[in-house]
C-alpha cells in the first residue's frame, strides 16, 4: 500500500481475516459473506471439518446440560445446529415448546431462513423463535435467558468486549455462557498441517462447493486473528463473568468456554 493508505484509517480499524477495515464496516462485511454462503453452509461444515464439528457441537450440549423450561438464547445460529440439538436433548420435536424454548438469532437473513427452513424439514413448528439482529444489540430484554450459546460466531464480531457484556445483559443471574470457536494455538506438530489444509484446502473447496473462495479465505484467515483460549477467558472474566473455564479440543483446533452469569 502506498504512504496515503494509512491516513484515511480510523482509530476504530479491526480485523476482517487479514484485512483491516473500519468497525462500523465489519458488520456489513460479515452478513454479506453468510448471506452469499448459507444455501451450502452446513454442507462445508461436514466437508471442511470430516464431521468433527458434530462432535464439538455434542460437547457443547453435554456441558450445558439442558433441563426443562430453560430458555437458551444461540447467537449466531444460523441454521440451527444448537437449536436443534438442545430440544433434542430434552425431548426432540414432540415434546411441546414447554419443554424448552430457543431464541436463535444470526445476524444474516439467508441463515435464518436456511435454519427456519430445515427446522420445518424435521417438523419443528414450536420451541424456536427465530431474529435477524446483532450480537452486539440483542433485541431481548435483559435477564431474559437461562443460558447463552454462540458457536463459530465470536470471531466474526467487530468487538469482542460489547458482545460478552450484552451475553451477560440478556442472562439472570446464575445464567450459563458458552462460546465454541475455532483456536489459534494449535498443538504443536498439528499446527503445520493444519495450516497446510486451512490455506490450501479450504478456500479451494469453498470456491468448488459454494462457489466462495473469497468467504472461506476469510474463515481461515479469522482464525488466527482471534485471542487464544487463555486470553479469551480472561475476557469473559473481565465481562463480569465467574467460573470461567475452557477445554481444547481435537489437539487445540476449537476451544469450548463456559462461565456463569454473576
Amino acid at each position: 500500500m502506498g504512504a496515503n493508505s494509512e491516513a484515511g484509517r480510523g482509530a476504530d480499524d479491526v480485523d476482517f481475516g487479514y484485512r483491516r477495515v473500519g468497525a462500523s464496516e465489519k458488520a456489513g462485511l460479515v452478513r454479506d459473506l453468510f448471506d452469499r454462503v448459507a444455501g451450502r453452509y452446513d454442507l462445508m461444515n461436514d466437508l471442511m471439518s470430516g464431521g468433527v464439528h458434530r462432535f464439538w457441537k455434542r460437547d457443547m450440549i453435554d456441558w450445558l446440560a439442558p433441563k426443562p423450561g430453560m430458555t437458551l438464547v444461540d447467537v449466531a445460529g444460523g441454521t440451527g445446529d444448537i437449536a436443534f440439538r438442545f430440544l433434542h436433548r430434552l425431548g426432540g420435536a414432540d415434546a411441546g415448546a414447554e419443554r424448552g424454548r430457543v431464541i436463535v438469532c444470526d445476524l444474516s437473513a439467508r441463515m435464518i431462513e436456511a435454519g427456519r427452513d430445515r427446522a420445518w424439514d424435521r417438523g419443528i413448528l414450536d420451541g424456536i423463535d427465530w431474529l435477524v439482529g446483532d450480537a452486539a444489540f440483542l433485541p431481548l430484554a435483559a435477564r431474559s435467558a437461562d443460558a447463552y450459546t454462540i458457536a463459530f460466531g465470536m470471531r466474526n464480531v467487530a468487538h469482542v468486549e460489547p458482545v460478552l457484556a450484552e451475553a451477560r445483559r440478556v442472562l439472570r443471574p446464575g445464567g450459563r455462557f458458552l462460546c465454541l470457536e475455532f483456536s489459534p494455538a494449535v498443538r504443536p506438530g498439528l499446527d503445520r498441517l493444519y495450516d497446510l489444509y486451512s490455506f490450501a484446502v479450504i478456500p479451494t473447496l469453498g470456491q468448488i462447493v459454494a462457489g466462495e473462495r473469497d468467504a472461506y479465505q476469510y474463515l481461515v484467515e479469522s482464525i488466527r486473528r482471534f485471542p487464544p483460549p487463555g486470553r479469551f477467558a480472561e475476557m469473559i472474566a473481565q465481562a463480569g463473568f465467574g467460573g470461567v473455564r475452557y477445554r481444547a479440543l481435537t489437539g487445540g483446533v476449537a476451544a469450548l468456554h463456559s462461565a456463569w452469569r454473576t
